[in-house]
C-alpha cells in the first residue's frame, strides 16, 4: 500500500475515533491498531523515500548532464560565430583588397593607354613632319628640274657638271 494511503487510513481511524467525554478535540482510537498502522507506514517509507532519493539524484544528474550539454553547445556555437565573424571580416576585408588592386590597375593600365597615345602621336607628328619636310624638299627639286629643263640646261656638255641645288 502507498504511504499516501496509510496517512489517509491513520487521518479516517482520528476522525472515526470516539470523542473523550468532556472533551471537543480528543479522543479515543486504539492503541495497538494504531502503532499497527504505523509500523507499517514506517517500514513502507524508507522504500519509498530510497527510491524518491534515488529520483531525485538521477533527476539532478540528468539535469546536470543536460546544463554541462547546454554549456558545451553555446560555446560551440559562440566558437563558430566567432570564426564565421572572423571568416566574414577576412572575406570582407579581402574583397575590399580585390576592389583598391583591380581600381589601381585599371588606373595603371589607363596611365599606360594615354602614355602610349600620347607616345604614338608624338612620333607620328615627327613623321609628319618629317614627311611634310621631305615632300618639301622633293617638290622644290622638282620644281628645279622643270626649271632647268625649261632653260634648257640640260645639254650634253652641261649634264657631267654637277646639279646646282
Amino acid at each position: 500500500m502507498d504511504p499516501l494511503d496509510r496517512i489517509d487510513e491513520l487521518i479516517a481511524m482520528v476522525e472515526q475515533a470516539r470523542s473523550v467525554p468532556m472533551s471537543r478535540n480528543n479522543c479515543m482510537v486504539d492503541r495497538g491498531e494504531m502503532i499497527a498502522v504505523l509500523d507499517e507506514l514506517r517500514a513502507e517509507l524508507p522504500a519509498d523515500l530510497r527510491r524518491a532519493a534515488a529520483l531525485l539524484e538521477e533527476r539532478d544528474k540528468i539535469m546536470e548532464a543536460g546544463k554541462r550539454e547546454a554549456d558545451r553547445i553555446i560555446s560551440e556555437g559562440e566558437a563558430e560565430h566567432a570564426r564565421l565573424v572572423s571568416v566574414n571580416e577576412i572575406t570582407v576585408s579581402a574583397e575590399h583588397e580585390g576592389a583598391r588592386i583591380i581600381a589601381e590597375a585599371r588606373a595603371e593600365a589607363q596611365r599606360l593607354r594615354d602614355e602610349v597615345d600620347d607616345y604614338v602621336d608624338t612620333a607620328l607628328a615627327n613623321f609628319e613632319q618629317f614627311l611634310t619636310r621631305a615632300l618639301a624638299s622633293i617638290e622644290r627639286g622638282r620644281d628645279k628640274m622643270h626649271a632647268l629643263r625649261e632653260i634648257g640646261t640640260f645639254g650634253g656638255d652641261e649634264a657631267e657638271r654637277p646639279l646646282p641645288f
